[in-house]
């Protein structure tokens, strides 16, 4: 048996295993979501920066303003997913409605060829606004699934174990060919709209499987009623819940982080290191990790909670941030090593507060709906603060905006900015999560003993 296979010895009163296939088809769902967590927070600040050129600083709100409306939308959607549930006794509508996720996506970087500056900037914001909303109609019920299954403390991490490889191999497979598909050092807008459709025909027929793998893992194990209907009596009580509140905070904190991280590559590899081709090899440093050590998380996880070993985590990256801010002078062997430890974290913070929050939900009772818009909410705003935060020292350092192919030379401010903003800032900001992660305490009773 592989390390996902094998089930623990604890003492969880839910003991139902989940059979593999269920499993693989729940998890071929996020290949698709993959796809859309990858894409824009790799390159759409950099489409819109250096091949459209809009200006930094209105490029990051273009990114930003469309994720505040998630605020508010995303436990919206997840109120409409417990009603969903309580009524139809599945989550099924939301989950197909979502899988015209791949049409906004393709729009997103189809930006017609007249338009640049302050004009592309807004045709990328409403595609971006249209794709969220859609994102959130598959991912909400998505990932209220762990919740929703008579399983325990253990198998819910194995179950989201089997999610983050596949994550993994979509936000892998997605960093290594969007940059290729676009023309990679010769990247043009024709590019960009070709790696746009190409991309969304793979998130389709992945996100169908998805929906397919729930229904039947909700026949492996039969589904928990639905306490409520959702509503603000529900989210009052997810606002309200001690240990949501502080795991979401920590969430918003690493959120933001990995998405800045992933926002600077581009820039990194093409100012920084001077070849705009490592972009390709710093993605897949930073995400081919996670196919190996996802259970080797799962393992840790078990031995010593899922608390602790995200306390590790987070620690790594921090750590890992800080010999990026050195730069060129590192030696690029040694770069490449850092972004690895970053994502060997990466691949903890990603199975371990996810498996988390059915623990939370599962402790205090609330509506798997609710708890989930709101934590893909909080997901959201991190994965538009990241690149909004690097945008803001690209300003703060006067970077010059760009079309494509058109050659600039990069004031010395601008490339302090760009080196320091991968490195101290994330830094900075993995340490906060890691001070409010220390406040979650629900671990000590929600673990089984043994």
């Amino acid at each position: 048996m592989t390390g996902l296979d094998q089930q623990p010895a604890g003492t969880d009163t839910t003991t139902t295993a989940l059979p593999r296939g269920p499993l693989l088809g729940f998890a071929a769902g996020s290949l698709g979501m993959g796809v859309w967590v990858t894409v824009p927070g790799l390159l759409l600040l950099y489409f819109l920066t250096d091949v459209l050129a809009v200006a930094p600083w209105l490029a990051g709100l273009a990114l930003l303003l469309p994720k505040i409306a998630d605020v508010l939308l995303h436990p919206w959607i997840g109120h409409r997913c417990d009603v969903e549930q309580a009524r139809r006794g599945d989550r099924r509508r939301l989950l197909l409605l979502g899988c015209a996720l791949p049409l906004a996506f393709a729009t997103l970087f189809a930006v017609p060829g007249g338009l640049t500056g302050a004009p592309a900037a807004a045709w990328v914001a409403l595609a971006f606004v249209a794709g969220n909303l859609l994102f959130a109609a598959y991912q909400v019920p998505y990932l209220a699934t762990p919740a929703d299954l008579r399983i325990g403390y253990h198998e819910r991490t194995r179950l989201m174990a089997f999610r983050m490889v596949v994550l993994t191999l979509g936000i892998l497979v997605s960093g290594l060919l969007a940059p290729l598909l676009t023309g990679g050092e010769d990247a043009t807008r024709a590019g960009y709209q070709r790696m746009g459709v190409l991309l969304a025909v793979g998130m389709l027929a992945a996100m169908l499987v998805g929906v397919a793998g729930i229904a039947r893992l909700r026949r492996a194990a039969a589904a928990t009623p639905a306490p409520h209907g959702g509503g603000w009596r529900a989210l009052v009580v997810a606002l309200r819940d001690r240990q949501f509140r502080w795991l979401v905070a920590a969430y918003l904190a690493m959120s933001t982080t990995t998405h800045l991280v992933l926002a600077a590559v581009p820039y990194y590899a093409e100012y920084e290191l001077g070849r705009p081709a490592l972009t390709t090899v710093l993605v897949a440093a930073f995400v081919a990790p996670a196919l190996l050590v996802t259970p080797a998380w799962l393992v840790m996880a078990r031995r010593v909670g899922k608390q602790r070993a995200l306390l590790g985590a987070q620690g790594a990256f921090a750590a890992g941030s800080l010999v990026l801010a050195v730069g060129r002078p590192a030696g690029l062997p040694l770069l490449v090593a850092a972004v690895a430890v970053l994502g060997v974290a990466f691949a903890g913070m990603q199975l371990l507060p996810f498996s988390m929050v059915p623990d939370v939900i599962r402790a205090g009772g609330g509506a798997a709906g609710t708890y989930t818009g709101v934590w893909t909410a909080t997901e959201a705003t991190g994965a538009a603060l990241g690149p909004w935060a690097y945008s803001l020292c690209l300003a703060a350092g006067g970077f010059v905006a760009s079309t494509a192919g058109e050659g600039v030379t990069q004031p010395d401010g601008a490339l302090t900015a760009i080196r320091w903003g991968f490195g101290l800032l994330p830094a900075a900001a993995m340490l906060v999560a890691l001070l409010l992660q220390r406040r979650y305490t629900l671990d000590r009773t929600a673990r089984p003993a043994g």
